[in-house]
């Protein structure tokens, strides 16, 4: 099924190509940037040259920074498409220099994470790139797939198996249960042990065990420090490594400087539902485990962020609570509007609360449940 899926970013991509940019698409491992690509040229019909930055015989082609040996590499070549770009030294100094000289040349430069990618093309490439994210499948992909009840009848397995590419081509529950185990074994911290020298993958895997128990929660750096065994700034460092390879994504709290508002707290949520049920090694029927709010929270709120983000708005998100405990799961601002929601598995209703109502009164509200929440993802 997976192939036959047309990505949000295609469109969008096929449309910058041959406007002389630097393309860079952002996404983790098996995330299905590869295919993404492959299926962009197939319908942009341009001569092209591919090339993998993991190859250490591309390293050392692109490694000559002079128009001349590039314009050998590029040969007729008017699209340029570098995989794994994050690996080759000094690749935001190349780009530059490819997209100088060659003006009728598009590059699509991909990476499983931003921590290399970035640096190394940030500064040189202002005004000449375009930035996008690659998710795990999004339901908004899945609409022209389905039907209506085609998509109830999915829920569940979404909520415990999440949605990378290769689980469509998967029959059986217990194949996809040992994907997910295997990608987070053998992938999932691949980057940030190769280029962030770290050795102890075991810490990482327990911070990350820790932050799965506590998704929707309030997390505190000071106790995970305690039960880790490491510095505070070891930890802040490795929540953000784990957000820079697009495993886990930190939410502020929300304030209009008002006193009983909490700000310096943080929520951490997972990109994948299926990613947070491989760390905890728990993929159970619903019915069968308690945690059914953390994955629905978890699941419309990452749900979210790929409708908004494929439809380019910029949007940023925070949760909200003040100091007697009056709190919104999601605070949502988008050109200065202000959407609320609460995520309930069940049919529990819940008033806005009276603090937030009285001094947000142009904010929206809504309690996100099973009946109502395909309006907020799609």
């Amino acid at each position: 099924m997976s192939s036959q899926i047309v990505r949000s970013l295609k469109p969008i991509i096929l449309n910058k190509i041959g406007k002389n940019k630097v393309i860079l698409i952002f996404g983790t491992r098996r995330v299905g940037k590869t295919w993404l690509v492959e299926s962009i040229i197939k319908d942009a019909n341009i001569n092209h040259l591919s090339l993998n930055g993991e190859d250490q015989d591309v390293q050392v082609l692109l490694s000559t920074r002079t128009a001349a040996n590039y314009k050998r590499v590029l040969g007729d070549a008017k699209l340029l498409i570098i995989d794994e770009a994050q690996v080759i030294p000094e690749i935001g100094k190349i780009l530059k220099l490819l997209i100088d000289t060659f003006k009728d040349l598009t590059i699509i430069a991909s990476g499983s994470s931003t921590f290399d990618l970035s640096n190394q093309t940030g500064e040189p490439l202002t005004g000449r790139s375009l930035t996008y994210y690659l998710y795990p499948i999004a339901q908004v992909e899945l609409d022209k797939q389905e039907n209506a009840l085609q998509t109830t009848q999915n829920l569940e397995e979404r909520l415990i198996f999440g949605s990378y590419p290769e689980l469509f081509h998967l029959s059986s529950l217990a194949e996809k249960a040992q994907y997910l185990t295997e990608l987070v074994k053998s992938y999932l911290l691949k980057d940030i042990l190769m280029y962030e020298n770290i050795q102890n993958s075991a810490k990482l895997l327990e911070l990350l065990k820790l932050i799965a128990y506590q998704v929707g929660s309030e997390v505190s750096i000071d106790e995970i420090s305690r039960t880790l065994g490491i510095s505070k700034n070891t930890v802040d460092r490795y929540l953000d490594l784990l957000s820079k390879v697009f495993i886990i994504y930190k939410v502020g709290g929300y304030s209009n400087n008002l006193r009983k508002e909490v700000t310096k707290s943080s929520k951490w949520y997972f990109y994948d539902n299926g990613i947070r049920n491989a760390i905890v090694n728990d993929f159970r029927l619903l019915a069968l485990r308690n945690d059914q709010g953390i994955l629905w929270e978890n699941y419309c709120f990452s749900e979210r962020i790929k409708k908004m983000e494929y439809e380019q708005q910029s949007t940023t998100y925070y949760f909200w609570r003040t100091y007697d405990q009056q709190e919104i799961d999601l605070i949502e601002v988008n050109n200065g509007e202000i959407l609320a929601a609460d995520f309930k598995w069940g049919n529990q209703r819940k008033k806005i609360p009276g603090f937030f109502a009285k001094n947000y009164p142009q904010a929206t509200f809504s309690v996100i449940n099973k009946e109502n929440y395909l309006d907020f993802i799609l």
